[in-house]
């Protein structure tokens, strides 16, 4: 089985900031599939079919620096099909890396899964968020995107989500040579066209 982890915060003061943008895409991955999301204890889950295989979606209710609560037992069996989709503030908004493994880059969700799980070879699902040196990370992260970064938003969840397909599908390598480049390019173009 697939597991799809998205990285958030709960709650409707969270919904549309930075830190939630692995929530958001998926909520996008769940409506595209028809996977119905449930509170069930520390997690909103559900479990669907991607494509023909049997695919878990969460989304961690802990809250981010504790996100490894939630996907311990999960990940204990599922290490190698699992996916954690995550904002990254040293990517501009728009920009959607794959990789496997590595440190946590100083996230503290991913370093929270790498501290309850003892695993660091999972896959990843990176998302720009960009970087505002003049505001505080903690405080830059809980804040909404601006309106000129709607668009490219929208277009790199739904990317995103594509690239997640395509994992599943056809496995990371493939994909990574397919999404790690393609596309971002363009997209960063349009949101300096669109001002900050």
């Amino acid at each position: 089985m697939w597991v799809i982890a998205g990285l958030g915060n709960p709650g409707a003061r969270y919904r549309h900031t930075r830190h939630n943008i692995g929530f958001m895409v998926i909520d996008e991955l769940a409506g595209r599939y028809a996977i119905k999301l449930k509170t069930r204890g520390v997690a909103d889950s559900g479990t669907g079919v991607i494509e023909g295989r049997e695919a878990m979606l969460i989304k961690p209710l802990t809250y981010m620096n504790l996100s490894g609560n939630a996907l311990r037992d999960v990940m204990k069996y599922h290490h190698d099909t699992t996916v954690v989709v995550h904002d990254d503030i040293d990517m501009d908004t728009g920009r959607l890396k794959l990789r496997r493994g590595g440190s946590s880059g100083g996230h503290k969700g991913i370093q929270s899964i790498i501290d309850c799980t003892g695993l660091r070879d999972f896959m990843r699902v990176k998302l720009g968020v960009g970087r505002d040196h003049s505001v505080a990370v903690e405080e830059y992260v809980l804040s909404g995107f601006g309106r000129a970064e709607a668009t490219v938003v929208e277009e790199v969840i739904q990317r995103a989500v594509d690239a997640i397909v395509c994992i599943i599908v056809e496995g990371l390598d493939a994909c990574m040579n397919r999404f790690n480049v393609k596309g971002n390019e363009q997209k960063n173009k349009q949101l300096d066209q669109g001002g900050q």
